[in-house]
Protein backbone atom coordinates (compact mmCIF):
# COMPACT_ATOMS: atom_id res chain seq x y z
CA UNK A 1 0.00 0.00 0.00
CA UNK A 2 2.67 2.47 -1.04
CA UNK A 3 1.41 5.92 -1.87
CA UNK A 4 3.64 8.89 -2.67
CA UNK A 5 0.86 11.47 -2.43
CA UNK A 6 -2.40 11.54 -0.58
CA UNK A 7 -4.94 10.03 -3.00
CA UNK A 8 -8.14 11.86 -3.80
CA UNK A 9 -11.24 10.48 -2.06
CA UNK A 10 -14.50 10.09 -3.92
CA UNK A 11 -17.84 8.53 -3.21
CA UNK A 12 -18.93 5.12 -4.40
CA UNK A 13 -20.29 4.58 -7.92
CA UNK A 14 -23.84 5.76 -8.39
CA UNK A 15 -23.65 8.39 -5.65
CA UNK A 16 -23.71 11.35 -8.07
CA UNK A 17 -27.42 11.79 -7.52
CA UNK A 18 -27.50 11.05 -3.80
CA UNK A 19 -30.44 12.28 -1.81
CA UNK A 20 -29.67 15.10 0.60
CA UNK A 21 -29.89 12.68 3.53
CA UNK A 22 -27.59 10.12 1.89
CA UNK A 23 -25.09 12.83 0.96
CA UNK A 24 -25.03 14.01 4.57
CA UNK A 25 -24.48 10.46 5.81
CA UNK A 26 -21.65 10.00 3.33
CA UNK A 27 -20.01 13.25 4.45
CA UNK A 28 -20.29 12.21 8.09
CA UNK A 29 -18.66 8.84 7.38
CA UNK A 30 -15.91 10.40 5.24
CA UNK A 31 -15.11 12.97 7.94
CA UNK A 32 -14.62 10.23 10.56
CA UNK A 33 -11.93 8.38 8.60
CA UNK A 34 -8.47 9.75 9.38
CA UNK A 35 -5.11 9.22 7.69
CA UNK A 36 -1.88 8.00 9.27
CA UNK A 37 1.07 8.30 6.86
CA UNK A 38 3.90 5.78 7.21
CA UNK A 39 1.92 3.29 9.28
CA UNK A 40 2.50 0.40 9.78
CA UNK A 41 5.55 0.88 7.54
CA UNK A 42 7.18 3.76 5.65
CA UNK A 43 5.31 4.67 2.47
CA UNK A 44 1.99 3.24 3.66
CA UNK A 45 -1.00 5.54 4.19
CA UNK A 46 -3.25 3.93 6.79
CA UNK A 47 -7.00 4.67 6.74
CA UNK A 48 -8.13 4.63 10.36
CA UNK A 49 -11.82 3.97 11.14
CA UNK A 50 -11.55 4.21 14.93
CA UNK A 51 -13.01 7.77 14.98
CA UNK A 52 -16.00 6.39 13.05
CA UNK A 53 -16.49 3.61 15.59
CA UNK A 54 -16.30 6.11 18.47
CA UNK A 55 -19.01 8.31 16.96
CA UNK A 56 -22.46 6.69 17.26
CA UNK A 57 -24.01 9.00 14.67
CA UNK A 58 -21.26 8.39 12.11
CA UNK A 59 -21.28 4.64 12.70
CA UNK A 60 -25.06 4.58 12.30
CA UNK A 61 -24.68 6.56 9.06
CA UNK A 62 -22.23 3.96 7.73
CA UNK A 63 -24.64 1.11 8.52
CA UNK A 64 -27.50 3.12 6.99
CA UNK A 65 -25.59 3.48 3.72
CA UNK A 66 -24.71 -0.21 3.62
CA UNK A 67 -28.29 -1.18 4.42
CA UNK A 68 -29.69 1.09 1.72
CA UNK A 69 -27.42 -0.47 -0.89
CA UNK A 70 -28.30 -4.03 0.06
CA UNK A 71 -32.04 -3.38 0.26
CA UNK A 72 -32.02 -1.61 -3.10
CA UNK A 73 -29.77 -4.05 -4.97
CA UNK A 74 -30.14 -7.40 -3.19
CA UNK A 75 -33.49 -7.76 -1.41
CA UNK A 76 -33.19 -11.54 -1.79
CA UNK A 77 -30.09 -11.79 0.47
CA UNK A 78 -30.22 -14.61 3.03
CA UNK A 79 -26.89 -14.32 4.86
CA UNK A 80 -24.20 -11.75 5.58
CA UNK A 81 -20.70 -13.26 5.85
CA UNK A 82 -18.13 -11.15 7.70
CA UNK A 83 -14.37 -11.39 7.24
CA UNK A 84 -12.09 -11.68 10.26
CA UNK A 85 -11.85 -9.36 11.97
CA UNK A 86 -13.27 -5.96 11.07
CA UNK A 87 -16.03 -7.44 8.98
CA UNK A 88 -17.35 -8.50 12.39
CA UNK A 89 -17.86 -4.84 13.32
CA UNK A 90 -20.26 -4.09 10.49
CA UNK A 91 -21.68 -7.47 9.45
CA UNK A 92 -23.77 -8.51 12.47
CA UNK A 93 -25.46 -5.11 12.73
CA UNK A 94 -26.22 -5.06 9.00
CA UNK A 95 -27.58 -8.62 9.20
CA UNK A 96 -29.79 -7.66 12.15
CA UNK A 97 -31.14 -4.66 10.26
CA UNK A 98 -31.96 -6.87 7.27
CA UNK A 99 -33.44 -9.69 9.34
CA UNK A 100 -30.95 -12.29 8.06
CA UNK A 101 -28.25 -14.48 9.61
CA UNK A 102 -24.56 -13.72 10.04
CA UNK A 103 -21.68 -16.09 9.20
CA UNK A 104 -18.12 -15.91 10.51
CA UNK A 105 -15.21 -16.23 8.08
CA UNK A 106 -12.19 -16.61 10.35
CA UNK A 107 -8.46 -17.06 10.27
CA UNK A 108 -7.29 -20.66 10.51
CA UNK A 109 -7.72 -22.43 13.82
CA UNK A 110 -10.40 -20.13 15.30
CA UNK A 111 -13.55 -22.17 14.58
CA UNK A 112 -14.67 -25.46 16.20
CA UNK A 113 -16.08 -28.46 14.36
CA UNK A 114 -15.70 -29.35 10.69
CA UNK A 115 -14.47 -26.48 8.55
CA UNK A 116 -13.69 -25.65 4.95
CA UNK A 117 -10.56 -23.63 4.27
CA UNK A 118 -8.86 -21.66 1.52
CA UNK A 119 -5.24 -20.49 1.53
CA UNK A 120 -4.14 -17.29 -0.18
CA UNK A 121 -0.99 -15.29 -0.73
CA UNK A 122 -0.05 -12.23 1.28
CA UNK A 123 2.73 -9.77 0.54
CA UNK A 124 5.08 -11.65 2.87
CA UNK A 125 3.76 -15.20 2.91
CA UNK A 126 0.52 -17.11 3.02
CA UNK A 127 -2.62 -17.09 5.15
CA UNK A 128 -5.72 -19.23 5.43
CA UNK A 129 -9.41 -18.52 5.94
CA UNK A 130 -11.95 -20.96 7.34
CA UNK A 131 -15.70 -21.27 7.69
CA UNK A 132 -17.73 -23.98 9.42
CA UNK A 133 -18.85 -26.58 6.92
CA UNK A 134 -22.52 -26.17 7.82
CA UNK A 135 -22.47 -22.35 7.91
CA UNK A 136 -24.02 -21.97 4.45
CA UNK A 137 -26.37 -24.25 2.56
CA UNK A 138 -25.95 -24.80 -1.21
CA UNK A 139 -27.72 -22.07 -3.14
CA UNK A 140 -28.05 -19.64 -0.23
CA UNK A 141 -27.62 -16.02 -1.28
CA UNK A 142 -24.72 -14.41 0.54
CA UNK A 143 -23.15 -10.96 0.79
CA UNK A 144 -19.54 -10.71 1.99
CA UNK A 145 -18.50 -7.74 4.12
CA UNK A 146 -15.25 -6.22 5.37
CA UNK A 147 -14.08 -2.78 6.40
CA UNK A 148 -11.55 -2.22 3.61
CA UNK A 149 -10.53 -3.60 0.22
CA UNK A 150 -6.86 -3.13 -0.67
CA UNK A 151 -5.25 -5.66 -3.02
CA UNK A 152 -8.30 -7.91 -2.76
CA UNK A 153 -6.55 -11.12 -1.72
CA UNK A 154 -8.50 -11.73 1.48
CA UNK A 155 -11.88 -10.96 -0.07
CA UNK A 156 -11.06 -13.17 -3.06
CA UNK A 157 -10.22 -16.04 -0.70
CA UNK A 158 -13.53 -15.49 1.09
CA UNK A 159 -15.36 -15.68 -2.25
CA UNK A 160 -13.59 -18.95 -3.02
CA UNK A 161 -14.58 -20.25 0.40
CA UNK A 162 -18.25 -19.42 -0.15
CA UNK A 163 -18.06 -20.98 -3.61
CA UNK A 164 -16.74 -24.20 -2.05
CA UNK A 165 -19.94 -24.32 0.00
CA UNK A 166 -21.92 -23.66 -3.21
CA UNK A 167 -23.31 -20.36 -1.95
CA UNK A 168 -24.56 -17.75 -4.42
CA UNK A 169 -22.44 -14.64 -3.89
CA UNK A 170 -24.54 -11.55 -4.52
CA UNK A 171 -21.99 -8.89 -3.64
CA UNK A 172 -18.75 -8.02 -1.87
CA UNK A 173 -19.32 -4.97 0.33
CA UNK A 174 -16.73 -2.78 2.04
CA UNK A 175 -16.69 0.57 3.77
CA UNK A 176 -13.45 1.71 2.08
CA UNK A 177 -11.89 0.76 -1.25
CA UNK A 178 -8.32 1.72 -2.16
CA UNK A 179 -8.92 2.02 -5.89
CA UNK A 180 -5.27 2.52 -6.82
CA UNK A 181 -4.48 -1.04 -5.66
CA UNK A 182 -7.05 -2.46 -8.13
CA UNK A 183 -8.39 -5.06 -5.74
CA UNK A 184 -11.76 -5.08 -7.48
CA UNK A 185 -10.10 -6.62 -10.54
CA UNK A 186 -9.03 -9.63 -8.48
CA UNK A 187 -12.63 -10.21 -7.35
CA UNK A 188 -14.10 -10.56 -10.84
CA UNK A 189 -16.60 -11.93 -11.73
CA UNK A 190 -17.94 -11.12 -8.26
CA UNK A 191 -19.24 -7.54 -7.89
CA UNK A 192 -17.94 -4.99 -5.40
CA UNK A 193 -19.68 -2.12 -3.62
CA UNK A 194 -17.76 0.41 -1.51
CA UNK A 195 -19.10 3.33 0.47
CA UNK A 196 -15.89 5.38 0.14
CA UNK A 197 -13.24 5.13 -2.54
CA UNK A 198 -9.72 6.52 -2.56
CA UNK A 199 -7.83 6.98 -5.85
Amino acid sequence: MVCAVLPRMRAAPGTRFLSKMSAERLRLVRDRVRDFPDFPAPGVLFRDITPLLKDPEAFRAAIDLLETHVRDQHPQVELIAGLDSRGFLFGPILAQRLGVGFVLIRKKGKLPGRTESVSYTLEYGKAELEVQSDAVQPGQKVILIDDLLATGGTMRAACELMSKLKAEILDCVVLIELKFLQGADLLKPFPLYSVLQYD
